[in-house]
């Protein structure tokens, strides 16, 4: 059952002096790759690791986050059992090696977010294998059995994006994947073809000369179409097995740069999306194969090659009706930071204020985890006490699903405690998954549209609140349902407390 103090909620909203959106996404970059996140370091003892799952899901909830997006296949291995892909070194130190005392660290993180009433996303790379060619592997990685899938370039291995035994390898991993976790995602970040290196290309010639049915005569279209057959694939696949759940991308910040193409942004980045990645997320959106887009912004407003209010007006005006959240970088934030906008604090401010004002922008993800441990210029604080300062629903997907579940019945048993029923259904799109609970004084027109009177998203069917006031007072209590797709039911019927 869960507790919570509910005096400090009410005295905050009484000092609100902006309404933050009910409708938005508020998710953070969890990386496992090189340690950067999680864990702190490999090797850790099973408590250990549990225990910063759970310092690290307090904080995000408590800096009104409610998504995680944590990395379970950062280099062709897995943060789970997997029948297809050996465990990550990153996790034990060793790579194949499986936690000792065994536990399915995915599962973990999945049931730890879900228990937080936040959303779980799946993110993977699909062609990084290691990040130095000289880093050995585990002996059931698929790379002895098939080396022709595998690549070096940069002195790091990837999978072949041109080669179809690749593809179809791919697919299985994240299908099955999908299958067996109660996963709200699928996310991909920007590592398609890797990001160039001087003076070295990237050996796919014998791929191109085996593997172009198609008859490309430019291997960068054909490469280009390499990834758009994985993610039509993959989207297909992720839809075929669970339909609620998204796919998403977090690109580079610039598809094209506007002097290569007339639809590319006005920037002047040095290596684009389109053009040396070899994605054309554009073209993933207007298909309808992926759900939503974070376009990685890391930039400060005003940069003089790749502006952040410009990127942020050119992927709105260009989301073809997918949600598009941003990319920002939390990490750039730095007193010795030479920029004076990341030495001084308060561009994060900026950016969330700017992009609040665009409609077809919906939201926010920050990388990394890790970097909300330092002080941030009080960044933390703005959070908590004003641009999250009260709870907000992720945004739904109406090409998904557009269906409310049926109002739940609440009912107020002695002490405060909550518990509702919600309808029965065997639609596994209809069902209940999330509780919104609305407060509002007594005599106060309540009206659910409005963020503040949201006080908590929560899964289960009760909740316990406790008030530290002296001065009891009456209070109105509602709770709608969010299905699986964030559609929202109408409020119960109020109850009265008095805290």
């Amino acid at each position: 059952m869960r507790l919570t103090y509910l005096f400090m909620f009410l005295f905050v909203v009484q000092l609100a002096v902006a309404q933050s959106p009910k409708r938005e996404f508020r998710g953070v970059w969890v990386a496992t790759v090189n340690n950067i996140d999680w864990p702190s370091k490999p090797g850790l003892s099973v408590d250990q690791q549990k225990s910063e799952i759970t310092e690290i899901l307090n904080q995000h909830k408590a800096n009104g986050m409610n998504a995680i997006i944590f990395q379970v296949r950062p280099a062709g291995d897995a943060f789970y059992p997997s029948p297809y892909e050996p465990w990550s070194q990153y996790l034990t130190g060793v790579p194949g090696k499986a936690p000792e005392p065994y536990y399915d660290p995915l599962k973990e993180w999945i049931d730890r977010t879900h228990e937080r009433g936040m959303e779980f996303h799946a993110w993977c790379n699909p062609y990084r294998v290691s990040q130095s060619a000289t880093q050995p592997l585990a002996g059931n990685h698929v790379a002895f059995e098939h080396p022709d899938w595998i690549l070096e370039y940069g002195n790091k291995l990837y999978f072949d994006p041109g080669n179809p035994g690749v593809r179809d390898f791919l697919v299985k991993v994240i299908a099955d994947m999908v299958s067996r976790y109660d996963l709200d995602a699928i996310h991909f970040d920007d590592y398609f073809y890797p990001y160039k290196v001087a003076g070295e290309e990237f050996p796919d010639e014998a791929s191109f000369r085996l593997y172009n049915a198609e008859g490309f005569a430019n291997r960068d279209d054909w490469r280009r179409r390499n990834v758009d057959l994985i993610i039509q694939m993959l989207s297909e696949a992720i839809k075929k097995v669970k339909p609620w759940v998204q796919f998403g991308i977090s690109p580079f910040g610039v598809w094209r740069n506007q002097a290569d193409d007339p639809r590319g942004s006005a920037t002047s980045a040095g290596q684009t999306n389109y053009d040396h990645l070899y994605a054309d997320i554009l073209k993933w959106q207007e298909q309808g194969w992926i759900d939503y887009v974070v376009p990685q912004l890391y930039w400060q407003i005003g940069h003089p090659a790749v502006d952040f209010k410009a990127l942020c007006d050119w992927w709105a005006k260009n989301s073809y009706g997918k949600n598009v959240y941003i990319g920002q970088g939390v990490y750039r934030i730095d007193p010795k930071s030479t920029v004076e906008a990341w030495a001084k604090g308060g561009e994060i401010g900026r950016q969330i204020s700017y992009l609040r004002q665009i409609p077809n922008i919906s939201g926010s993800v920050y990388f990394s985890s890790k970097s909300f441990k330092s002080e941030l210029f009080e960044l933390k604080e703005e959070l908590k006490n004003n641009y999250y300062k009260y709870p907000a629903i992720a945004p739904s997907m109406s090409w998904i699903d557009n269906r409310a579940p049926v109002p739940p019945k609440l009912k107020k048993s002695k002490r405060n405690i909550l518990k509702w029923k919600n309808k029965y259904t065997d639609n596994e799109m209809d069902k209940a998954v999330r509780m919104v609970i609305y407060i509002s004084k007594k005599k106060e027109i309540f009206n659910p549209e409005e963020s503040r009177f949201i006080f908590d998203i929560v899964p289960g069917d009760n909740y316990k609140l406790v008030s530290n006031s002296k001065k009891k007072q009456k209070y109105k209590v509602c709770v709608s349902a969010l299905d699986r797709n964030n559609n929202e039911s109408a409020p119960s019927k109020p109850v009265t407390v008095k805290l």
